[in-house]
């Protein structure tokens, strides 16, 4: 039977099991039970009252954090001509057509995000099932498919968050890291929240959001007053 370590142990007694904290009470609390050697990433679960089996309700979207990631991210494109040219100068780290994506076929996957030009996705296409499952196929819905290239990267860098809803109907995404003050992760989670109230189906019955819950890369989940957030972000 697996058993918890004695850093996580100690980082999960400061944390109140049944307490429901206010966004910036629990935002806080997950830096300080962030207690790795590397900078630890800052993610939040969103438990939404959607049926992910109906087309009607799959929420999918993307939102640029407006106080970034904390890191570089490694932005490919698939584009080719002008587009080519115009991701290069955009700050695209790697671009390319058939040779890219006979590259990841080849079990290269150094990069962070994946754009494409809509001519380029009959290429993108022949990589969907590497692509898919690690969340990186472009897709106009999260507007990581588009001409408008420059853009694209642009906001890759910044910090864009693609998010879906998973089979259980929860959000994941990652919103900023442990070094952040809790005043950025705050103005970042509150951007996502925002995204994800205003894609709110409307066939879908009853509470819409049901739980809320943030938590380092190594530490223990924070339950989130869903309620309150439920009526600030809308």
């Amino acid at each position: 039977m697996a058993t918890n370590g004695k850093r996580f142990s100690a980082a999960r007694e400061k944390v109140e099991r049944n307490k429901l904290y206010s966004l910036p009470e629990a935002l806080d609390m997950a830096r300080s039970t962030a207690g790795a050697k590397f900078d630890e990433t800052v993610e939040i679960a969103i438990r939404l009252g959607v049926d992910p089996r109906k087309s009607d309700q799959m929420i999918r979207g993307s939102v640029v954090l407006p106080r970034g990631l904390g890191k570089s991210v490694s932005v490919l494109v698939f584009a080719k001509g002008e587009k080519e040219m115009e991701a290069r100068d955009s700050g695209a780290d790697h671009v390319g057509g058939e040779d890219m994506a006979e590259k990841i076929q080849g079990g290269w996957l150094e990069f962070d995000s994946v754009l494409a030009t809509p001519d380029m996705m009959a290429v993108v296409g022949k990589i969907g099932k590497i692509l898919g499952p690690r969340g990186l196929m472009p897709s106009p819905k999260s507007g990581s498919v588009s001409f408008d290239v420059a853009r694209m990267v642009r906001d890759a860098k910044a910090g864009k968050v693609d998010f879906r809803v998973d089979k259980a109907g929860i959000v994941h995404a990652a919103i900023g890291k442990a070094s952040f003050d809790t005043a950025s992760l705050v103005e970042n989670a509150g951007a996502l929240l925002e995204a994800v109230q205003r894609m709110r189906p409307a066939s879908a019955k009853g509470t819409y959001m049901r739980s809320v819950s943030v938590s380092s890369t190594m530490g223990p989940g924070v339950k989130v007053d869903h309620q309150a957030v439920a009526a600030t972000y809308r």
